[in-house]
């Protein structure tokens, strides 16, 4: 049999080309498929631990809160004033408490405390006034019958520097007008009342024919029609 011989670089070519072949025609490596939602979970995952580790940072980065102290009350000094003669004591702050001396100073005299005035000072003036003395007749809560008539008579002294001449009257100026009040004016010389004298008024009245209880007052006016001094009053009740 006859066998025919190749060239050795129709071998090489041939080699070559079965190579080729063999690597092209095996089929390609099949590429791998990308998760999507993989992806995003581990992304996720990421910036959540990286928010951690920068609030654990500054959590202990931050100071920690102390407490503020509370108000303490400071205690304030009391001040009382001693007795007379007693040492002048100190306050808890070194302030002296206040104190009054009573003790005399030699050499100065002391004055007196002035006086009050007379209660009849401020009813009249230096020139007109007066001062009541008694009730001579009908005291206050005399029970009179129905109708009598009576006289009320009062004691009373001129405390003023001025007489009281014609001009000068005891007046009724207020009170039950069913008692027939008059007023009684001076008006003769033997009537006269110079300072510090004391004079008796009489007043005729009389008593209401009803039962009850009545008043009148009168009080004195001088000749330039001023009235001054102290009221005089009679208070009684009527029953049958």
């Amino acid at each position: 049999m006859f066998v025919r011989k190749f060239p050795r670089h129709l071998s090489l070519s041939l080699l070559t080309a079965a190579l080729f072949l063999a690597s092209c025609g095996g089929g390609a490596t099949a590429v791998p498929t990308v998760d999507i939602n993989a992806i995003s979970t581990a992304a996720v995952q990421t910036a959540i631990a990286q928010l951690s580790v920068q609030f654990t940072q500054t959590a202990q980065a931050a100071p920690t809160s102390t407490t503020l102290p509370t108000n303490t009350p400071i205690s304030l000094p009391t001040f009382s004033l001693p007795t007379a003669g007693s040492p002048a004591p100190t306050t808890a702050g070194g302030l002296p408490t206040v104190s009054f001396n009573t003790t005399p100073v030699a050499g100065v005299t002391q004055l007196a405390s002035p006086a009050p005035p007379a209660a009849t000072l401020s009813l009249g003036d230096a020139c007109n006034n007066n001062i009541y003395i008694a009730d001579l007749t009908i005291p206050d809560g005399t029970v009179l019958k129905p109708g009598v008539d009576f006289k009320k008579t009062w004691q009373f002294r001129n405390t003023g520097t001025c007489t009281w001449d014609e001009g000068y009257s005891l007046v009724f100026i207020g009170g039950d007008q069913a008692i027939d009040p008059v007023n009684y004016d001076i008006k003769i010389k033997a009537d006269f009342i110079g300072p510090g004298e004391d004079a008796e008024f009489d007043i005729p009245l009389t008593a209401p024919l009803k039962e009850g209880s009545y008043t009148g007052s009168w009080r004195m006016r001088s000749d330039s029609g001023v009235y001054f001094g102290e009221t005089f009053t009679v208070v009684f009740e009527v029953k049958k």
